[in-house]
Order: C-alpha cells, then structure tokens, then sequence
C-alpha cells in the first residue's frame, strides 16, 4: 500500500483549472480498484491517495498520468506502507 502526497507548485488557479481532467484520472484509478481513498490536504496546499499498487515503480507511473504531474503543477512523495493493524473490513483494501 502506498500514500501518493501531491504539494502544489503552482498557484490555486491553475489547480483549479486541471481538476476535471484530475478527477478523471482519480475515477479511472478507482474503477480499476488501486485507489481507496483521496483528498485534499487543509490548508489546501496539496493532497493525498491510498494506492494499492503492486509496488513503487507501478505508483510511480500511475502519479505520471495524473494532470497535477504532467502540467508540473504538483510534486508527489510516495511512501510505502505495510499495515499491520486495521478496522475489520479493511483487510479487502490490501
């Protein structure tokens, strides 16, 4: 499991003007079951997924698809995660 921690680069505005595009690349990841959550930080200043991805190489490439990536308005930081407690439930997630 991985945490995606995206900083903006780029002013708000430009954010603001990718996040269609961005929010289609978070429902492709999400369909395809590798995204379990997401949002942004507060202040907004950047934001978060939970990845499922097989290992660091493959979240590399799925964060150089996201728009924030690509239109280098965003920097990600990818930290490996390997829970060993959780909520009863969560264990589909890994």
């Amino acid at each position: 499991m991985f945490l995606l921690l995206s900083e903006y680069v780029k002013p708000i505005e430009v954010i603001d003007s990718l996040l269609i595009d961005h929010k289609a690349f978070l429902k492709k990841y999400y369909d395809l079951g590798l995204f379990i959550c997401s949002g942004r930080k507060n202040p907004r200043t950047g934001g978060l997924i939970i990845c499922r991805a097989e290992n660091k190489e493959t979240a590399e490439n799925i964060i150089k698809e996201d728009p924030f990536y690509i239109e280098k308005a965003a920097v990600y930081s990818i930290i490996e995660v390997l829970p060993t407690m959780f909520q009863e439930g969560f264990e589909k997630f890994l």
